[in-house]
């Protein structure tokens, strides 16, 4: 059997293809052009392998309804020229396999919960920190989508004192979470790239401060049994000691879990499966996809 798998990010496509044991053999990665440009060279490469099903995690916003005649569409996102860009079905009805699709973080969130961190659990919340900030939901035992899907990148947060930049960078919202502790929202506010600020600047204090509060945040709505923090700006592994004592701090003993009172070293972790996630969660997603269809 062989499964395709589509990472759709903003700026890169990476494609790979898998098998039933959850193994990645053949990868590419595409620069992120114009759909028209960009969705036929895809669909060439999965052409050319032969795959049995097609599993895709995309950036978003993006229609997750199946009853939806828009349903894989990719629709409000920033990045103008993929507005309203069809991408599953062009990709599903030129391979004329099963494909299902859903948000990159709830594929990583998958991929996490079936195979990684959270492997065992009932529940989980992927976030990626890079780029933009996103966050996949496994709630009892399942994918969160609800209305749309969750944007908890664009939950509001406090402004901490000192911040030189309290509304934060995103075009749609103050001093949400990605407008504040996204990697772009750091350099607009230092001056130089995350991974070029060395580890004892200010910058990372703040960002740990915001993530806290996103970790609290989440612990109070949902209550996760595990918190993954993934994405570029967390390669910095100096940030989840920083994160853990700053939730704590946060939450003044309201909460009263041993895995919280104890230091939160169990809770809010790095990706189990590393880079892997999101690819191995599409490949989980074109796994369901042909089991549907059987």
């Amino acid at each position: 059997m062989r499964l395709g798998t589509l990472e759709a990010g903003g700026t890169k496509m990476v494609l790979s293809i898998g098998n039933e044991q959850n193994e990645l053999l053949e990868q590419l990665t595409l620069p992120t052009e114009t759909p028209e440009v960009t969705i036929p060279a895809m669909l060439a490469w999965f052409l050319e392998r032969k795959i049995d099903a097609l599993g895709i995690g995309t950036f978003g916003p993006v229609d997750l309804n199946p009853a939806s005649p828009t349903y894989g569409w990719i629709t409000s996102t920033p990045k103008l020229a993929w507005q309203q860009a069809a991408l599953l079905p062009i990709l599903r009805d030129g391979l004329r396999v099963p494909a299902k699709i859903d948000t990159d973080v709830n594929a990583a969130a998958l991929a996490e919960w079936k195979l990684g961190a959270a492997r065992g659990l009932n529940s989980c919340m992927y976030v990626t920190i890079g780029t933009g900030v996103g966050a996949g939901l496994v709630v009892e035992g399942r994918l969160v989508h609800g209305l749309l899907h969750p944007e908890l990148g664009h939950m509001l947060l406090r402004p901490e004192s000192g911040d030189p930049s309290p509304k934060g960078f995103c075009p749609f919202h103050e001093s949400c979470l990605e407008g504040l502790a996204s990697g772009p929202a750091m350099e607009k506010r230092w001056g130089k790239k995350a991974f070029d600020l060395p580890p004892d600047h200010e910058a990372w204090d703040l960002e740990a401060d915001y993530l806290a509060q996103m970790c609290m945040n989440a612990l109070c709505a949902f209550s996760p049994e595990k918190i993954i923090l993934g994405g570029g700006v967390m390669q910095q592994k100096h940030l989840f000691p920083r994160i853990r004592e700053k939730t704590r701090v946060r939450l003044n003993g309201y909460i009263r879990h041993p895995r919280i009172l104890n230091g939160l070293e169990d809770l809010i972790t790095e990706p189990g499966l590393g880079t892997r996630s999101g690819a191995l969660g599409a490949l989980l997603l074109a796994r369901e996809a042909l089991e549907e269809r059987a």
